[in-house]
């Protein structure tokens, strides 16, 4: 399970108390770009360890700004990158998952959806998204992204809302969700957008291959693998450009750097968002360069909205892409680490003030649903296999 410091309302005996094995961490005090220093990442571990657990993956190590913009001090932060990574490879933390979302890391509209059973779900709601770029934002040249029924059913969303609601629109989509490693006031998001101006897709693509080439032989060299997430949600955005959305994003990053250690953090739901992403299929294409998991389902609608669902519900084949995964498990070496993403707010955690997406009992929930589908999965293979 992820687990993002002392201050997470979800301690260490919790998360072993759920099942898991091993603890998705990082150093979310360390200011993106910041050297991640030897001490720092050994006090981590020593934490982690004491609990009975073990460090298993990094994340994030997060890109700054201005790599992605290969403007201001992109070297310098770069350089830092490459020491962050041997420092961690050096402390024996191998898997290192990252992302390459200008701005904004994965993004919601609304964090307390409630759902018939009474607990509560992330979701993303288009208009919502629409109305803030249009008349929160006011983002130069937004209309133009979008057709006049889509302007329309933004406005009649926009004049629904009173003016707390409008101010925690703003909020949920700025401030920082426990994934993001920053959050923007509005006026500084405003600022921030124009860096990415005159970088379209084709432009953010070739700066990820230029991070890459620079920073998979430091991981190759350390006997660690990278693992870059798929953007979530997976389409563009606020007119910024995304460059890990499908299958086809995914083949140019494998081909462009064609290295082991350049792998991917298979996320079903971000992938599952999008109807033309056939998630089974592409476990089976780049299972080989598959190095961490996140799983997790979406109910989607022709609309463009979304919102979390059960981990074994929603749209996602769950049961066909777990298959796949054991498949390519039993090929390995060495155990693919995997963790269950944003479990629902129910039972007694409805009550407390827990990270969105980051409940104990939601996640302890989904946990126990994927090791059963995985378990039965593995042991009706092994029966397959001895008639």
């Amino acid at each position: 399970m992820r687990w993002y410091g002392s201050g997470d309302p979800v301690s260490l005996r919790d998360i072993r108390q759920a099942g898991a094995t091993g603890v998705v961490s990082a150093l979310h005090h360390i200011p993106n770009g910041e050297l991640w220093p030897v001490a720092e990442i050994q006090a981590r571990k020593a934490v982690i360890e004491a609990a009975g657990l073990s460090w298993s993956v990094v994340e994030s190590l997060p890109v700054h700004e201005h790599i992605k913009t290969r403007n201001g001090n992109w070297e310098k932060y770069i350089d830092n990158y490459k020491k962050s990574l041997k420092h961690l490879g050096g402390c024996g933390i191998r898997t290192i998952c990252y992302n390459f979302m200008p701005l904004l890391d994965w993004t919601r509209t609304q964090l307390d959806y409630a759902l018939p059973d009474g607990s509560r779900a992330l979701r993303y709601e288009k208009n919502a998204v629409v109305a803030f770029d249009l008349f929160i934002l006011q983002r130069p040249h937004a209309d133009q992204d979008y057709s006049p029924k889509e302007k329309q059913a933004a406005s009649t969303y926009f004049d629904s809302l009173e003016a707390a609601e409008r101010i925690n629109l703003s909020d949920t989509i700025l401030k920082g969700l426990p994934g993001a490693e920053v959050g923007f006031s509005l006026e500084e998001f405003r600022q921030e957008i124009t860096r990415y101006d005159k970088i379209d897709h084709k432009t953010l693509a070739a700066h990820l291959d230029a991070f890459l080439a620079e920073v998979t032989p430091v991981a190759e060299a350390n006997e660690m693998v990278l693992c870059i997430h798929p953007d979530d949600p997976p389409f563009p955005i606020f007119g910024l450009p995304r460059v890990v959305s499908t299958a086809t994003d995914v083949r140019r990053i494998f081909n462009g750097t064609d290295r082991y250690s350049n792998g991917l953090t298979f996320c079903t739901g971000s992938f599952g968002v999008r109807a033309d992403n056939n998630l089974p299929a592409m476990v089976k294409e780049f299972g080989e360069r598959i190095h961490f998991i996140h799983l997790r389902s979406t109910r989607r609608d022709a609309e463009g909205n979304f919102f979390e669902a059960d981990h074994l519900d929603g749209d996602v084949p769950m049961f066909e892409v777990m298959r796949e995964l054991v498949l390519w498990q039993q090929k390995r070496s060495s155990a693919l680490p995997m963790r269950p993403d944003h479990g629902h707010q129910m039972l007694d955690d409805l009550d407390k003030t827990t990270y969105p997406g980051y409940t104990a009992i939601g996640r302890l929930k989904g946990l126990a649903e994927l090791r059963g589908l995985e378990l039965g999965i593995s042991k009706s293979l092994t029966v397959a296999e001895n008639r």
